[in-house]
């Protein structure tokens, strides 16, 4: 483990979904790194969602507490209700309490949308919007529950969203329209837990997972020198600062993170509009739309167009 020096999360209590490799891997194993006690959820499914023989999780806490930190497996569903709910009363109850929430876990079904089936949607949709959704409710109501009671509340959500969800992304309709909706909600959250002492932030990080590596296989393919600024674990960092106390006052934003890069991503804002003081006629609207689409900044390019 870190120094004393780095131990930025030393003390807090950390849920990280989807844990078992990958990104959620590389988060898990920095919050222990920055001192927080760890739970490691995975449920232990291939990247169609189907299930494994083996505990991913189990190994991700073997390598915390082996580097002399603390860890506990969680091989709930967060897309299941009561799943959801056992997963934040576990960290709870291991450790005292929780402060930080980490929505990490996905799976993909690739397919262009003329071909995508009813569910192939429902299947994406359920794991990334109702998994947030769900553990989300589930800590919201925790943290509300302290805040009345008087106890003081400095906890954390960090979202994943995607730049599939912020720009769109060809054959990844399903997926794309997920991280979209994870866009909406972490705004929408950090609004309505704010009251309660919450932070709610999100990201879209670009590194190399079993979801991006076959999809953008030259893109993420790791260099044979040098920095690989496609590793998972670039994007850890500033998921730790943002679990941090450090953090208090930044919320409701998104965060665009690859290698050694951190940008916001400006979301949608209202233009310039065109006046008529009155109902326009459809076949006035022509030259209207065409002159704002002319004074607009164009918009960015969808993957893979």
């Amino acid at each position: 483990m870190a120094d004393n020096t780095d131990r930025i999360c030393a003390g807090r209590t950390v849920i990280v979904t989807g844990a078992g490799g990958g990104i959620g891997r590389a988060h898990a194993l920095a919050f222990a790194a920055a001192g927080a006690d760890v739970v490691v959820n995975d449920i232990g499914a291939e990247l169609d969602g189907t299930p494994r023989a083996d505990s991913p999780a189990a190994r991700v806490v073997e390598e915390i507490v082996d580097l002399g930190g603390k860890a506990v497996v969680n091989g709930d569903d967060v897309a299941d209700w009561a799943g959801a709910q056992r997963l934040i009363e576990q960290a709870v109850e291991t450790f005292g309490g929780l402060d930080v929430l980490v929505n990490n876990a996905g799976i993909v079904r690739d397919r262009m949308l003329v071909n995508l089936s009813e569910e192939e949607w429902d299947a994406v949709v359920r794991v990334h919007l109702k998994g947030h959704f769900a553990t989300m409710r589930h800590a919201a109501q925790y943290w509300r529950a302290e805040s009345k009671a008087g106890r003081a509340v400095d906890a954390r959500i960090v979202n994943t969203s995607s730049g599939a969800g912020l720009q769109g992304s060809v054959g990844q309709g399903n997926y794309g329209a997920a991280k979209a909706g994870i866009a909406a909600l972490t705004i929408t959250a950090a609004a309505e837990f704010a009251r309660y002492g919450v932070t709610v932030n999100a990201i879209a990080p670009s590194a190399r997972t079993r979801m991006t590596e076959t999809v953008f296989a030259d893109m993420m393919a790791k260099p044979e020198d040098g920095f690989d600024a496609m590793a998972p674990e670039n994007i850890s960092p500033l998921v730790v600062w943002l679990g941090s106390a450090d953090s208090a006052g930044v919320t409701g934003r998104m965060f665009e993170v690859e290698g050694g890069k951190v940008a916001l991503a400006d979301g949608w804002r209202h233009g310039v509009p065109v006046d008529r003081g009155a109902r326009w006629e459809p076949a006035e609207l022509g030259a209207v739309v065409r002159e704002l689409i002319a004074k607009a900044t164009p918009p960015e390019p969808v993957y893979g167009a």
